[in-house]
């Protein structure tokens, strides 16, 4: 039951990182006419996949958070790295569909993937553990995110 508790936190703060974002971003993709006059890669998903990709992520992410013994919110330097990755993950949105920095946007993108692979190793996980597995759909998502990002970046 305790586990449940700690689940639903991470759940909670992973998806109001994921709020902050959209509002910072100000107007959706869909209605953000910057956006959709880009020069976007051929392999872009339709609209409804970033919010079932990020949903899926985000449940398995907090599964990860929450399920993991090793993590604690007390231990500093997990806290921090956690810390930091929700930011990262917040102002990724504004800066690209707001500022449209796009290659300014990109680096976050590489953070994020870092701050990832760093607390998993923080947590005594290698990459191939089952453990990690559950960050997986994560790491794809983060990979075809910064091709996306990059594209626009190049050719726009």
């Amino acid at each position: 039951m305790k586990k449940l508790g700690v689940i639903i936190l991470f759940l909670v703060l992973n998806f109001g990182a994921l709020a902050i974002g959209g509002l910072l971003m100000g107007s959706s993709p869909i209605e953000n006419s910057w956006y959709q006059g880009l020069n976007q890669a051929p392999w872009t998903p339709p609209g409804v996949v970033f919010g079932i990709a990020w949903t899926i992520i985000m449940l398995c992410f907090s599964i990860y958070l929450g399920t993991n013994p090793q993590f604690v919110l007390g231990e500093k330097k997990q806290r921090n790295t956690y810390i930091l990755h929700l930011l990262l993950n917040i102002f990724w949105n504004p800066v690209f569909f707001y500022l449209h920095l796009a290659w300014l946007a990109f680096p976050l993108l590489v953070g994020l993937f870092l701050t990832l692979m760093r607390l998993n190793r923080q947590m005594g996980y290698s990459l191939s553990s089952p453990k990690s597995w559950w960050l997986f759909p994560y790491f794809v998502w983060l990979i075809i995110a910064a091709s996306l990002n990059a594209y626009i970046a190049i050719m726009n």
